[in-house]
């Protein structure tokens, strides 16, 4: 279950002992890691400390599919069901602004993230799926900022990539592709430079209020933090302490493979010259990009639900084989072509399909759920948005109707009243490979 990338060398767990903090964070993922970074950087003279319960990036950070995209939630549809079009139209601005966010981030700090400023289709396979794709289109357009969205028929798709099933494709020009681990592992380094204090396998067991902020316990320790950010996601429901965080969300799994490399003749003949990331608009939706090292990674397909604590759904071959043979399907000249890896992970799931930013009793505890899949440029400017709030700034980003919504909260003992409900995009899934 361990999984591990590459050379990587932990953080040393907390040491036994009484500490003292500005800001504690637990979760030490996009969300945990970035909000230290920028509270450092608003106010140097705090005290910041971010701890995991295993490694940085061990859940959603590390395993997600690499997409800095502009989903919100789980679909514009269902934002704009659930909240209507103005606040739709403002999570499609926020998530425009994350996707620039990660962008700059990147480029600026020079981040070894194997980061591409691609672009995304979003595609259809049956004429049912294009007539929908085609209403996708048309609510999106009225969301965004012009020239932000073409639609391509199946003519065009064909100029850009041999995959007959592909009869139509929304075409975004303004997203990206990273390796997440890579990328997570940068923004630990940014976050130390900054001067928090980071350490790893250092899992929480209680969480108090006292009259002067919060005391949070871990297996050795005590750690009393003036404000506390919890960033757990998709593990929220397993944390000690108040009752709220853990009715928050639930976690769902979801799956992914990675092909061995196209040769160059391959590649070719498969025409997949833009590089573009690829997610198809089916209810259990697939998504596809290309790795630095010319390897084709897929993921989505079926997921599997976790209704209690155990997060152990890491493995699942009929999954794993189902995807496989998509693979085949949508690429028929690559049917010959073998799996090297596989691997599952688990996404952040709230009850009415949203992300959500909310407090607990007043505002020294923070915590951030519900990115539904779609959370790599979510999470990091929802981590700007948390120190925002931890540093009093009166932000744009702050008023962001996410923070402190009215959110729905898990029934007891139920995971969406155990029935499927829509596919959930970009799994988090841990990057294994090197290119």
């Amino acid at each position: 279950m361990q999984y591990k990338y590459g050379n990587y060398k932990a953080n040393d767990a907390l040491p036994k002992g009484q500490y003292e903090v500005d800001v504690l964070i637990v979760g030490a993922g996009f969300t945990g890691l970035t909000a230290a970074r920028e509270i450092m950087r608003d106010t140097p003279e705090k005290t910041v400390m971010a701890v995991d319960a295993t490694e940085i990036g061990f859940g959603a950070s590390g395993r997600n599919g690499g997409f800095n995209m502009t989903l919100f939630g789980m679909e514009p549809e269902t934002t704009v069901m659930r909240w209507g079009k103005s606040k739709t139209q403002e999570a499609q601005n926020y998530m425009q602004q994350a996707v620039a966010y990660v962008h700059d981030l990147v480029e600026r700090e020079n981040l070894d993230s194997d980061y591409e400023h691609t672009v995304m289709w979003r595609v259809a396979y049956s004429e049912s799926q294009e007539k929908r794709l085609k209403k996708t289109y048309d609510l999106l357009t009225s969301l965004a900022k012009p020239n932000s969205y073409e639609f391509y028929d199946q003519s065009k798709v064909r100029e850009k990539l041999n995959a007959p099933q592909v009869r139509a494709a929304i075409f975004e020009p303004e997203t990206g592709i990273l390796d997440p681990c890579k990328h997570v592992r940068a923004i630990k380094q940014l976050a130390e430079t900054a001067g928090a204090k980071i350490y790893e396998n250092t899992a929480v067991v209680d969480i108090r209020r006292d009259s002067d902020g919060t005391i949070v316990k871990t297996n050795q320790s005590t750690i009393h933090a003036k404000k506390l950010i919890l960033a757990t996601n998709a593990w929220s429901h397993t944390l000690a302490g108040p009752k709220k965080i853990r009715n928050r969300q639930r976690p769902a799994w979801t799956y992914q493979i990675v092909s061995e490399p196209l040769t160059e003749e391959e590649w070719q003949t498969l025409g997949w010259q833009d590089r573009m990331s690829i997610e198809d608009n089916r209810q259990f939706v697939h998504y596809l990009r290309i790795t630095k090292c010319g390897r084709i990674a897929i993921g989505g397909g079926d997921i599997a639900y976790e209704y209690g604590k155990e997060m152990d759904k890491w493995h699942d071959p009929k999954i794993w084989q189902a995807l496989e043979d998509h693979f085949h399907w949508l690429f028929p000249t690559l049917k010959h072509k073998k799996v090297h890896y596989k691997w599952g992970g688990v996404v952040s799931a709230n009850f009415d399909m949203v992300p959500e930013i909310g407090f607990i009793g007043d505002e020294n505890i923070i915590y951030s759920s519900g990115c539904i899949g779609h959370g790599v440029s979510l999470t990091q400017l929802n981590g700007r948005l948390i120190a925002d709030l931890i540093s009093g700034i009166d932000s744009d980003i702050s008023k962001f109707w996410i923070v402190d919504r009215k959110a729905l909260p898990m029934p007891p003992g139920c995971w969406f009243a155990n029935r499927r409900q829509a596919g959930f995009g970009h799994n988090f899934t841990k990057q294994l490979y090197y290119c």
